[in-house]
């Protein structure tokens, strides 16, 4: 089968199409046809060196990314009974996604409903989770409360918006006037342009600011949030930096990292199915052009969600 992985950390260009053996099926497992494979800035952070991801495969490469997957069952195992093959799948692997086909344990996947296309369902689980979890454990969003997104028409971002909206908050939106009928179309009460200092003057403060930028970005937003207002940070790289900044104006800071919890999984994929939520995937590249996938990531401007294909 072919595999995307790392030989060391670096630029793109250390991602390498290789050809790899499918490992044997332990009896709580199942074999996997990838169909989507999902691109996440968290991958090209762990690719380059950097974060926590790097930190806990350092000495394991080569290493093939993808935590994000969406297939078809092939092969269970002898002790599952909650997958058979011909099954849709989808959810968070510990990496390896970016491979034609995965074993993994049987309870990391859960069932795509017939109404969710695959690409939905493949852009779905690590944006998805960290989205809501960020807005309700870590953020406490309640209906009537302001809560502004930065990089609102990412992947997180357009997901947080839709997410937001239906928790019953009020939306300010951030992003480049080229995604703003976009933000509109997703629910965003206001969208305003990131860069539109006047316009940030004026917006009216917020109870929650959902930072997914970070780093001097998120620190300067942080004058929108009301006296006693609540900040969460997702760059785990800068956390630190917009913690210390925060503190002082009287914020409670937290940073946070996505855990996987079915239960939310299985929310949110029944809300696409009911249409109240919906993933934009905006690009799709077939496995080989892995490195490609990543320098767009590495923009920062990407619109909803990127795919590999297997």
């Amino acid at each position: 089968m072919k595999q995307l992985v790392i030989k060391a950390f670096g630029d793109a260009s250390q991602l390498v199409l290789v050809e790899a053996s499918s490992p044997p099926l332990a009896a709580d497992q199942i074999r996997v046809q990838m169909h989507y494979a999902g691109v996440n800035p968290i991958d090209a952070k762990t690719r380059a060196g950097l974060g926590w991801g790097a930190q806990a495969i350092k000495d394991k490469l080569p290493w093939s990314p993808g935590f994000e997957v969406m297939g078809t069952v092939l092969e269970v195992g002898s002790e599952v009974s909650i997958h058979q093959a011909g099954d849709r799948v989808f959810g968070l692997v510990s990496g390896g996604g970016y491979s034609q086909k995965l074993v993994v344990p049987a309870s990391s996947l859960l069932p795509v409903p017939d109404e969710v296309s695959d690409d939905m369902a493949a852009g779905l689980a690590l944006a998805g989770l960290t989205a809501w979890q960020g807005l309700t454990e870590h953020g406490g969003l309640k209906a009537g409360e302001r809560v502004l997104i930065s990089a609102a028409a990412g992947g997180v971002g357009h997901l947080a918006v839709q997410l937001a909206k239906d928790l019953g908050a009020i939306v300010v939106a951030l992003g480049s006037p080229a995604n703003h009928d976009f933000l509109h179309d997703l629910g965003a009460d206001e969208v305003i342009d990131y860069r539109d200092d006047a316009a940030l003057t004026a917006m009216a403060p917020v109870d929650l600011f959902f930072d997914l930028v970070g780093g001097t970005s998120g620190c300067a937003l942080l004058s929108h949030v009301k006296s006693g207002g609540r900040v969460v940070t997702v760059p785990t790289i800068t956390a630190d930096e917009v913690k210390a900044a925060a503190e002082p104006l009287g914020l409670t800071v937290t940073g946070m990292l996505k855990r996987n919890d079915p239960q939310h999984l299985e929310w949110l994929i029944q809300a696409l199915a009911k249409q109240r939520l919906r993933v934009e995937v905006s690009q799709v590249y077939p496995l080989a052009e892995g490195a490609a996938a990543h320098r767009q990531i590495e923009t920062g401007h990407t619109r909803g969600k990127i795919l590999l294909q297997g």
